[in-house]
């Protein structure tokens, strides 16, 4: 009888202490940025979706039309719009296939299909590649187009300021907004956000009918030599495929979405993918097509820069691409800083505290900001790096994960559809880095730093 004592109070030790623990791991992950707000609805998906796939790349994408031509170019856009679709159907479903659990993070999924180490190996370094480049390419984006404004507005005698400063003006919003705690708090910046993409790619393919086609309009490549043809035509294929890049973050948005067996949240998250979608849709392919279809392979890299007047409209179009890069900008940090806490909080036990998140926020800010500041030839090592870490965890990372969970059988329509993903995707992988390198070592030749 006395003998049992002893053991009786250990395991009641031990269950308390697994409680407490429990209770430990649960605060932490209210307080952490993807986990603490399950309240969404489903609109919120949409247009955080909207926020994060339209990003100011979209304005590029008549030039990338130059470089492809008519039949490569409608057939790639079209292509890539349907795979990344079904891709990231692939992700909604597969967030809650295990009854009872949620993968709120790519990385889980990751680890999930290929076990705990190789699945963080696998996925983190390019989820952070995308993460941290678009918000740096933002930084820069956003500087640009301060830059254009006060360019635009400002008429002679004027002082010139350099790039470097706009970009920390454009740094000095995100001080303050990557402050709010999670996505359901940033609700609001995403839904101006979305309405801004929605705007300035209407501008710019409105302006364009308005100009009408250009006298001289020619649909031609314009490389003068095969080689300067073949790597154009590598780096638009990048510039296209970054067109669609919102995967990095559709766990992460579907983790807010409140979910009961009965209704899971694969439902409303769905749904608002559709509409993020249709409206993608709208943006993309109207600017595309109009675009080159007025000015031809004259067509700039920023479609804003060919059509100069009327000077009011530009400048609204320039002040919206600010406001939705803000957006997008804060979307694309939010799973950083998630990263970022939940290694101090979990792994390194730092307390979750207000201090803890000031401090990691602010120096997150700050170097995005300066990287964005020293290289603004972004936009070309995007194309290089994006080739790397955009096209898998966009066009084929989910198929592979859906191939090792699910395993269809062998020649099935699933099994065929994945693959054919899969090799599509490798191919953009390899092909889109050798014309973004190309286009980095053309424009380093005549650049200055800090300029």
């Amino acid at each position: 009888m006395g003998t049992q004592g002893p053991a009786t109070t250990d395991q009641n030790y031990n269950h308390a202490t697994s409680e407490e623990q429990a209770a430990k791991q649960k605060a932490i992950d209210d307080w952490l940025p993807i986990t603490s707000s399950r309240n969404a609805k489903w609109w919120y998906s949409a247009f955080h979706n909207v926020t994060a796939m339209v990003g100011a790349g979209v304005l590029s994408l008549p030039y990338a039309m130059a470089q492809l031509g008519w039949g490569p170019g409608v057939a790639i856009l079209i292509l890539s719009w349907i795979i990344t679709l079904y891709t990231l159907w692939q992700m909604v479903e597969m967030h809650e296939m295990v009854p009872g659990k949620r993968f709120d993070r790519y990385h889980e999924l990751g680890q999930h299909a290929f076990g705990e180490k190789l699945g963080l190996y696998i996925v983190v370094p390019q989820q952070l590649i995308v993460e941290v480049g678009v918000c740096i390419v933002y930084m820069v984006t956003g500087g640009k187009s301060l830059h254009k404004v006060h360019e635009l507005l400002c008429k002679e005698p004027c002082k010139e300021i350099k790039l470097s400063y706009f970009i920390m003006i454009f740094a000095s919003v995100h001080f303050v907004l990557s402050h709010l705690p999670n996505f359901n708090a940033i609700a609001g910046v995403s839904l101006a956000a979305a309405v801004m993409s929605l705007s300035y790619s209407t501008i710019a393919w409105s302006a364009s009918v308005r100009k009408g086609v250009q006298p001289d309009v020619a649909y031609g490549y314009k490389a003068k030599t095969a080689a300067g043809t073949v790597f154009n035509f590598f780096s638009a294929l990048g510039d296209v495929a970054f067109a669609y890049a919102g995967h990095n973050v559709v766990l992460e948005i579907q983790a807010t979405i409140p979910s009961t067996p009965e209704k899971p949240s694969k439902g409303p998250m769905w749904r608002g993918v559709v509409v993020a979608y249709i409206v993608v849709a709208l943006c993309y392919f109207p600017v595309a097509l109009i675009g080159y279809w007025m000015f031809g392979n004259k067509v700039e890299d920023n479609i804003l820069l060919s059509l100069e007047k009327p000077t009011w409209l530009i400048v609204m179009a320039n002040f919206f691409v600010v406001v939705h890069v803000i957006g997008s900008y804060q979307i694309y940090a939010m799973p950083v800083f998630d990263m970022i806490e939940t290694l101090l909080v979990k792994k390194l036990n730092f307390s979750p505290t207000r201090l803890l998140r000031f401090v990691v926020r602010n120096l997150y800010v700050a170097s995005t900001m300066f990287i964005g500041i020293t290289f603004p030839f972004f936009g070309g090592l995007l194309g290089f790096f994006g080739g790397f870490a955009f096209a898998p965890t966009t066009y084929f990372l989910p198929c592979i994960i859906w191939l090792a969970i699910y395993k269809p059988r062998k020649y099935s329509l699933s099994w065929c559809i994945n693959w054919i993903c899969i090799v599509l995707g490798l191919c953009l992988m390899i092909l889109s880095p050798i014309g973004g390198l190309r286009q980095i070592i053309l424009q380093a030749k005549d650049y200055k730093f800090y300029s």
